[in-house]
C-alpha cells in the first residue's frame, strides 16, 4: 500500500513544479528574462516582479499606497525578518509613539527602519533596476549576511516613485533604439524631446514637492511616509554622466535645524559606502553641490522629520541611455549605473542596522528636544484671527499635512515681536483668537522651517530657492515670537469655512466676495455650467451688506436661460466651495454703482489656450496647466508650440504663455500673429521669462530696467580664480520675498491688500510701463526673506512686477513674477484668475 502513494507523492511532485503550483523565488534576472541592464525595464513588469518576490518571500510584504495622474499602481514594499514581521504593527506604532506623535508608552520592541526611495525623476531609471537587485539580495535565501540586518532594522523600498514619467521616457528610449545601443552623445537615443521624462504628468519635479505635497503622487507617498517616520531615507537620483557618483555628507549650507547627530551619522554611512567604492576603484565625491538646506527636496523634508535623509547621484540621466561615451572615452552603461546605486543602498541597510541601537535613540531625541528645549530665537509664531479665513483654512490644512500642531492664543496681551508684514521688530497686540503655532511640540524643528523669518544661511552658495516662510506664501499677517505662547483652545481648518445663504430666497441677484481662489473655484464651476456672471469694479453697499471691488453678482435676469436650474447650480457651488451667498432683492444700492452700471463688467466667458512644448520651460508649462486643471478646474486648449502659426487664435480670448525661452518660436511672425489677435481684443498672459520675447517688439511697452554698473574695484580685479562663484551671486536672487505695492483699483489687483508679497526668482528686473497699468511694483526696502546678492538689492528695487498694457482692443498681463512656481505660493494664484476673467472685461 505504502509504495503507490510514494509514487503518487512523486508524480504530485512532479506536476505542481512543472506547473508552477509551487513557485519558487526568483532572481530579476530568471523572471525578467535578461540581466538587469540589459534593457529597461517599464513599470507594469517592476511591479511584476516586486510582487512575486512579495509573494514567495516571507520576508516581504507588497502594499498599495495609491495610483499617478495616469492611473499607473504606486507600491512599498516592507522587508525583515519573519519575526519582525510577526510584529510589524508594534514596531510601526513604537517608533510613532517615540517621535510624540502617537500617544502611549513604546515597548522595548524598537528597529530601526531605513526607507529607499527610487526613481523620482523619471529619465533617471537606473534606481528602480537597483532596487530590484537590492531587494533580491536582501531576501536571497543565500545570503546570511541581510538576514543578520533585516533582524536589528525594517527596510522600506519604494521602487518607483514616479511611474509616469519613467514610462514617457522607457517607452521614448525604447522605440529610439535599434539592434544595438549607439552610446555616441549626439545619436538620437541619448537626446529626448520636450518635455522628457524628468517630470510626472503634468511635468513637475516631484524632487521638489515633499513639503508642498501638489502633487497626488506626492500626498499619496507622505501620508505613508508619516505612519512609518523612518529614521534613514535615501532619495536616488542621476546626475550628469560625465560626473561619478556622490553620495553623504551633503554640502552647505545645512539649515540651522539640523542636528549634530545627522550630521555625524550622514558622514558615517559615507564613510561606510567608501570602503565598497575604493574596493571596486569606483569614483565618488561628499560634500558638494547637494546641500541641506530648501526644504521640500527628498533629502531635507525627512531631515527635518527627524531621519538621516540623504541624496545619492550617480552619473547618466536621461542622455545617458543605456549607454554613453564619457569624456574619459569610457562607454558609462546602464548596469554599472545600478550597480553603484544596488551598492549604495545596500550599504545604507548594513550601517544602519549595525548602529540600530544608537539610531533609534537619536532618532527619539530628536523629538524630545524639539518638545521640550526646543533650539533657535523664536519660540512661536502668531497667526492673526482676522486674516482672510480661506487663506487660515489652507494654512491650518497644510500644518495638518505636516502633523504640525497649533491653537488659539487664549489671551490678549501686548508683547515684542517681529512683524511679518513690516519686516520689523516692533510692539504688537496679540487677542485671544489668534492662531498660535508653538515650537514647543514634536514637530517643532519642521515649524521653525516653515515659519522662521529669514532662517540663517551658513553659506549663502545654495542650490535652491532660499525663502518660502509661511506668512509670505499664504499672504496672511502675523509675528514671529522669541517667547513661547502655549496654544489653548483647539481649532480646525473647517472652523474657517462658511457656506451660507442670507437674504431673499428667491433674489433678484446672487451676491458674493472675491478674495481667495476658493472664490474663483466657484467662478469656474458656476460659468462652466452655464451661469452669467458680473463683477463690480467699485465697493457697494446693498442692503446693510457691504462688498469690496471685485465681488462677484449674479443677475437672475442674466439667467433666464437656466429657468428653474439656476438658483440650484449656483447654491450647490457656494456649498461645494464653502461660499457665502447674498440674495439681494434689488439692483438697487445704498452706496457704490446699481447693478446695472457699466462700473459692474459683464464676465465673458474665458476661451483659454495655453502654449506649450519646445521652447517652453516644462517646469512653467506644467504649473499653468496643473493650475487650470486640477486647482481652478477649467479648461483649456493646449497647443503645442509646433502647431502654434496653424492655429486659429480667434477660438480663443485668452492666450497663456508660461516661461521660457521660445528659441525659433515667436519669431517675427509669430509675434506679428499674437499682436494682431491682441488687437483685436485677445487678453495676452505673459509669465516669468516669456516676457523677454515681448520687451521693445511690436508695440510692446516692456523694458529691462538697465543699471549703471560701477568700475570693479581693486580688490574685485585681483580676486582670486577660486572665489569666482562667490563672486557671481552678488548680482543675483535665487529665491527671495519682496512686498509688491498693488494698485488694488485694477482688476488684476481685486481681491488683493495693497501689500502683496511675492516670490521674486531672478534678479532680471523690468522698467515701470510708461503708458500702461503699474499694477505690482517693488519699491525701495521691499526685501523681506531669502538670499539676495549685495548687487542685486538695486536692480530688483523701483522695478514692475505686474503690470498690464492696453494694446489695440486687448491686453497683454505682464506678470514678471511667476505666481505659479511649483504650485506652491498660494497667495499668487488668485492673481491669474483676475487675470482670466476680469482683465479685459
Amino acid at each position: 500500500m505504502k509504495k503507490p502513494l510514494k509514487s503518487i507523492s512523486a508524480f504530485l511532485i512532479l506536476f505542481f513544479i512543472s506547473t508552477g503550483a509551487f513557485a519558487q523565488l526568483q532572481s530579476p534576472e530568471e523572471f525578467l528574462g535578461y540581466e538587469l541592464g540589459d534593457r529597461y525595464t517599464p513599470h507594469h513588469r517592476v511591479l511584476s516582479y516586486v510582487t512575486h518576490v512579495a509573494e514567495n518571500s516571507d520576508l516581504v510584504t507588497i502594499h498599495k499606497y495609491g495610483e499617478t495622474y495616469e492611473l499607473r499602481e504606486l507600491v512599498y514594499l516592507v522587508v525583515t525578518s519573519e519575526e519582525n514581521h510577526s510584529n510589524i504593527e508594534e514596531i510601526r506604532l513604537n517608533n510613532l509613539k517615540l517621535t510624540g506623535l502617537e500617544e502611549g508608552e513604546a515597548t522595548d520592541n524598537q528597529k530601526a527602519i531605513t526607507w529607499l526611495s527610487y526613481n523620482v525623476h523619471g529619465n533617471e531609471t537606473n534606481s528602480s533596476e537597483a532596487a530590484m537587485k537590492t531587494l533580491y539580495e536582501l531576501v536571497d535565501p543565500s545570503n546570511r549576511e541581510s538576514k543578520a540586518w533585516l533582524n536589528d532594522s525594517v527596510v522600506i523600498i519604494d521602487p518607483m516613485i514616479n511611474p509616469d514619467g519613467r514610462d514617457r521616457y522607457v517607452n521614448w528610449f525604447n522605440g529610439m533604439i535599434g539592434t544595438e545601443y549607439n552610446p555616441n552623445p549626439i545619436a538620437r537615443e541619448l537626446n529626448e524631446p520636450w518635455p522628457g521624462g524628468r517630470s510626472n504628468h503634468y511635468y513637475f519635479d516631484m524632487n521638489r514637492d515633499w513639503a508642498w505635497q501638489t502633487q497626488v503622487e506626492t500626498q499619496q507617498r507622505i501620508a505613508v511616509y508619516q505612519q512609518w517616520m523612518p529614521h534613514v531615507h535615501v532619495d536616488f537620483h542621476e546626475m550628469g554622466y560625465n560626473s561619478p557618483y556622490y553620495f553623504a555628507p551633503a554640502a552647505k549650507p545645512y539649515h540651522n535645524v539640523i542636528t549634530d547627530w545627522q550630521t555625524e551619522f550622514q558622514t558615517t554611512i559615507g564613510k561606510n559606502h567608501t570602503k565598497y567604492f575604493d574596493e571596486n576603484s569606483w569614483l565618488y565625491y561628499t560634500r558638494e553641490v547637494f546641500d541641506l538646506f530648501y526644504p521640500s527636496y527628498g533629502d531635507t523634508w525627512p531631515t527635518y522629520n527627524g531621519a538621516i535623509g540623504m541624496t545619492y547621484e550617480k552619473a547618466g540621466g536621461g542622455s545617458a541611455g543605456a549607454a554613453v561615451l564619457t569624456q574619459e572615452g569610457d562607454t558609462l552603461t546602464l548596469k554599472d549605473r545600478l550597480t553603484h546605486h544596488h551598492v549604495a543602498g545596500i550599504s545604507t541597510i548594513e550601517v544602519t542596522a549595525v548602529n540600530a541601537e544608537r539610531v533609534v535613540s537619536e532618532f527619539t531625541n530628536y523629538f524630545n528636544n524639539a518638545a521640550n528645549d526646543p533650539a533657535g530665537a523664536y519660540k512661536s509664531f502668531v497667526i492673526k484671527a482676522d486674516n482672510n479665513p480661506d487663506k487660515v483654512h489652507h494654512l491650518l490644512t497644510f500644518l495638518d499635512s505636516q502633523k504640525i500642531r497649533y491653537g488659539t492664543a487664549g489671551s490678549n496681551r501686548n508683547t515684542n515681536a517681529y512683524n511679518f508684514k513690516t519686516g520689523e521688530n516692533e510692539r504688537v497686540s496679540i487677542s485671544e483668537d489668534d492662531i498660535v503655532v508653538s515650537v514647543y511640540q514634536p514637530q517643532g524643528q519642521l515649524a521653525r522651517v516653515f515659519f522662521e523669518p529669514n532662517p540663517e544661511l551658513a553659506d549663502s552658495l545654495t542650490y535652491d530657492i532660499t525663502t518660502w516662510e509661511a506668512h509670505y506664501r499664504f499672504g496672511l499677517d502675523g509675528f514671529a515670537l522669541e517667547s513661547n505662547i502655549n496654544p489653548e483652545e483647539n481649532i480646525s481648518p473647517d472652523d474657517y469655512r462658511n457656506s451660507e445663504v442670507s437674504g431673499a430666497d428667491e433674489p433678484y441677484a446672487y451676491v458674493t466676495d472675491w478674495d481667495s481662489m476658493d472664490d474663483a473655484r466657484f467662478l469656474a464651476e458656476i460659468t462652466q455650467k452655464g451661469v452669467k456672471s458680473r463683477f463690480s469694479k467699485v465697493d457697494f453697499e446693498i442692503e446693510g451688506q457691504i462688498f469690496k471691488k471685485g465681488s462677484l453678482i449674479i443677475l437672475r435676469g442674466n439667467n433666464a436661460h437656466l429657468e428653474d436650474s439656476f438658483d440650484e447650480i449656483v447654491r450647490a457651488a457656494a456649498d461645494n466651495h464653502s461660499r457665502d451667498l447674498f440674495g439681494a432683492s434689488t439692483g438697487f444700492v445704498t452706496s457704490g454703482s446699481d447693478f446695472g452700471s457699466n462700473n459692474v463688467s459683464y464676465i465673458e466667458k474665458p476661451e483659454v489656450a495655453v502654449l506649450m512644448g519646445e521652447g517652453t520651460s516644462s517646469l512653467s508649462a506644467g504649473e499653468v496647466w496643473h493650475y487650470f486643471d486640477q486647482q481652478l478646474r477649467y479648461p483649456t486648449t493646449l497647443i503645442d508650440t509646433d502647431d502654434f502659426m496653424r492655429a486659429d487664435l480667434s477660438d480663443y480670448n485668452s492666450l497663456v504663455l508660461p516661461s521660457g525661452f521660445y528659441n525659433g518660436v515667436l519669431t517675427d511672425s509669430a509675434i506679428e500673429k499674437i499682436s494682431s489677435w491682441v488687437r483685436s481684443g485677445g487678453n495676452l498672459i505673459l509669465i516669468g521669462n516669456a516676457n523677454r520675447s515681448f520687451t521693445s517688439r511690436n508695440g510692446f511697452q516692456l523694458t529691462q530696467k538697465q543699471v549703471e554698473s560701477s568700475e570693479p574695484t581693486t580688490e574685485e580685479l585681483l580676486a582670486s580664480y577660486g572665489e569666482r562663484s562667490r563672486r557671481s551671486i552678488s548680482t543675483t536672487t535665487s529665491g527671495s520675498a519682496y512686498e509688491v505695492t498693488l494698485d488694488t483699483t485694477h482688476p488684476l489687483a481685486f481681491g488683493y491688500d495693497e501689500e502683496y508679497y511675492t516670490l521674486k526668482l531672478s534678479a532680471n528686473s523690468y522698467s515701470y510701463l510708461d503708458d500702461g497699468w503699474n499694477i505690482g511694483t517693488v519699491r525701495e526696502n521691499a526685501y523681506r526673506s531669502g538670499f539676495v546678492g549685495e548687487e542685486a538689492t538695486s536692480q530688483i528695487e523701483n522695478s514692475l512686477s505686474y503690470g498690464v498694457q492696453d494694446y489695440g482692443s486687448g491686453q497683454v498681463v505682464y506678470m514678471i513674477e511667476n505666481p505659479l512656481f511649483r504650485g506652491f505660493w498660494e497667495n499668487g494664484k488668485l492673481m491669474v484668475a483676475n487675470s482670466i476673467f476680469f482683465v479685459g472685461n
